[in-house]
């Protein structure tokens, strides 16, 4: 098995065989905050958030996530994305030399002023879901303040 090379292999790769193999990727995968281990920024899924004049627009990137994965949920403070996903793979019978697949729980709330909550609508299509919220339609009356 000399012959594999660390998925974080750098460019300037270490020879194998020597004493402290894989140490300096290590330390400059730590400065760099790319580190193999996980980490709750690394393990939370991308959002964007555009806010129109008749609404929001959330897209989330969920590569690989199916539809019966995700839970959105509506309550006083906003809307809340969950995930729960399941990637275990349960086969002892092979020799692993790395394994990241996992049991996966993420959410992300959002808070959106004005947002109508009652009417949102979500779809999943090739990985990214995206949810419209309309706004409230405000309605401003002018009105005369007597000064005392």
């Amino acid at each position: 098995m000399p012959g594999l090379i660390p998925f974080n292999a750098r460019s300037h790769f270490i020879p194998f065989g020597k004493v402290f193999d894989g140490y300096g990727n290590m330390l400059d995968d730590f400065f760099s905050g790319n580190m193999s281990s996980r980490n709750l920024i690394c393990d939370t899924f991308k959002i964007d958030i555009v806010d129109t004049e008749t609404g929001y627009l959330i897209e989330a990137e969920l590569p690989g996530v199916k539809k019966d994965e995700l839970e959105l949920n509506i309550d006083d403070e906003g809307l809340c994305i969950s995930v729960n996903r399941s990637e275990e793979v349960n086969n002892d019978s092979r020799n692993y030399i790395h394994r990241e697949r996992c049991v996966t729980a993420m959410s992300r709330r959002v808070r959106l002023a004005g947002a109508k909550l009652s009417d949102i609508k979500a779809k999943i299509d090739d990985g990214v879901l995206t949810i419209t919220i309309p706004k409230e339609e405000l309605v401003s009356s002018p009105r005369k303040i007597n000064i005392d």
